[in-house]
């Protein structure tokens, strides 16, 4: 099996049922082969694609990139997702790494992708509206198997340069059948897909998903105002919500009709603070399900169960055919209550990191994926996650984790977005330094704010400063920018 024959066959049982709603458009089953079909003998004929080629795929949220992804696949080539907010420059490390000779893209990127050619020499852009004179041909098929790569694709680079993480057509519809078990996903469901879908948790749960079991997605045009959200969703009457905190944390804000057709939202893509989950859940008629995932993992690795219990600030259980555990530096196993870092293992585990042998050396351990993520397991098997191992501070040989500084700012009134970094300290090693914004017309008293703090807090772990900004720096899934802020406050200089 594989991703291309999977659609096929999903295609094929579902004739005539509309699997995307984009505005007033509604687009079957039908139609969603025979463009992903046009694409692929396009890529095969004109640009000479073959298997195993890279192909970079660079555009917005619209149904073309969901035909333009499998089509992509139905040529037997290698998806590269490339986030549509990144600027050329910043393109051009994946394109190089990637080896991308061929790049999907659409017309209203024209002149972003003439400024990829010229980075480099031997990129051909296809614009996907160009795409006519293959209608109707049908590409031929390449041999693929459950271990050929699908899909490339490129971690945010928090901690440095972006890898691609390899991912399999075994990978991906490992994650989306355990997906579709622990979502109980059926035919009838249908996605709301506001988030980019470039990024792996859209990619799988909010694409791969609902196509390969039936279903449907609703891909929304904007998310601004929140109400343009509220009115799709009553109009096209979808199922199921995955997003991220932000997003949220905005809807709860906004008044929601009696007849809300969702039956689950789920939260991924970015930790959900405790105090975003109680805003929605006292607010909203449908529950708030927090989950975990990374990109090296296809990307869906632990949520809370659809029908509880449910733990606040707990990443939930394992999904079918995902194995967790907690281990220390050397690779034991810890027990409940113990704190180390988080490991995965199972077959939507990622076969490496492209071209780099001594990351993927890192990365794998014994079969185990290290997330880098800090948690421990409670006596339920409910894993809580308390920080990135790249986020913990050492203050005065003391391990401090900014998750459990940052649950607590978000309880002072007005605050919106918070964050906490380490910055060097001569006498402690380091020091926790906050990062906030406020609420519309909200204003901080970093005194009271302060003291808040040193009340629920150990005195070395209150920040010795906090930074009030108009909103704080994300990347394209609402994932705040941690190096970011370090690369401010290094500018800054000593406090």
């Amino acid at each position: 099996m594989n991703l291309s024959l999977a659609l096929a066959r999903s295609a094929a049982a579902h004739k005539g049922q509309k699997a995307l709603f984009w505005g007033e458009q509604e687009i079957t089953y039908d139609a969603l082969h025979e463009h992903a079909q046009t694409v692929a003998a396009e890529l095969q004929g004109t640009f000479r694609v073959k298997k195993g080629d890279r192909v970079g795929l660079w555009m917005k949220n619209c149904p073309e990139f969901v035909w333009s992804y499998f089509g992509i696949l139905y040529a037997g080539a290698v998806v590269v997702p490339i986030n549509n907010f990144l600027k050329p420059d910043e393109i051009g490390h994946i394109t190089a790494d990637a080896g991308i000779d061929t790049l999907v893209t659409e017309r209203a990127m024209i002149e972003g992708a003439q400024k990829l050619a010229e980075i480099r020499k031997s990129l051909r852009p296809v614009y996907v509206e160009d795409i006519t004179g293959s209608r109707g041909r049908s590409p031929s098929q390449p041999d693929l198997t459950e271990d050929d790569l699908a899909v490339l694709i490129y971690t945010s680079g928090t901690t440095g340069r972006s890898k691609g993480a390899m991912l399999t057509h075994g990978n991906l519809l490992a994650n989306v059948e355990s997906c579709r078990q622990v979502l109980a996903a059926v035919e009838d469901d249908s996605f709301v897909v506001l988030l980019p879908l470039f990024h792996s948790f859209m990619m799988t749960v909010g694409m791969l998903l609902p196509l390969l079991v039936g279903g449907s997605m609703l891909l929304i045009k904007s998310v601004h105002p929140p109400k343009n959200i509220i009115l799709e969703v009553l109009q096209r009457r979808p199922t199921i919500l995955p997003a991220v905190p932000q997003l949220f944390r905005t809807l709860a804000s906004v008044p929601v009709p009696k007849d809300w057709p969702l039956r689950l939202c789920i939260c991924g893509g970015a930790p959900l603070p405790a105090e975003i989950l109680r805003e929605f859940n006292q607010k909203m008629p449908t529950p708030l399900i927090e989950g975990y995932g990374l990109s090296e993992a296809s990307p869906v690795v632990s949520m809370n169960p659809i029908k509880g219990p449910w733990k606040p600030g707990s990443i939930g259980l394992p999904i079918p055919d995902v194995e967790v555990s907690v281990q220390d530096d050397a690779g034991n196993i810890l027990g409940v209550g113990q704190t180390g870092e988080i490991c995965v293992r199972g077959r939507n585990v990622m076969r490496g990191y492209w071209n780099k042998p001594e990351e993927t050396a890192k990365a794998l351990r014994n079969g185990w994926l290290l997330t880098g993520d800090i948690a421990h397991r409670d006596a339920d098997g409910y894993y809580c996650i308390t920080d990135m191992k790249t986020d913990m501070l050492l203050v005065n040989g003391i391990n401090v984790y900014p998750r459990e500084i940052e649950e607590l700012m978000y309880q002072f009134p007005g605050i919106k977005e918070a964050a906490v970094i380490g910055i060097p300290d001569a006498r402690k090693g380091e020091q926790p330094l906050g990062f906030v914004a406020t609420n519309e017309g909200a204003t901080l008293d970093e005194k009271a704010f302060l003291q808040f703090l040193r009340s629920k807090l150990a005195d070395y772990k209150v920040p010795k400063k906090v930074v009030c900004m108009p909103a704080l720096p994300r990347n394209a899934t609402g994932k705040i920018l941690k190096r970011t802020l370090r690369e401010q406050a290094a500018q800054a200089g000593p406090l």
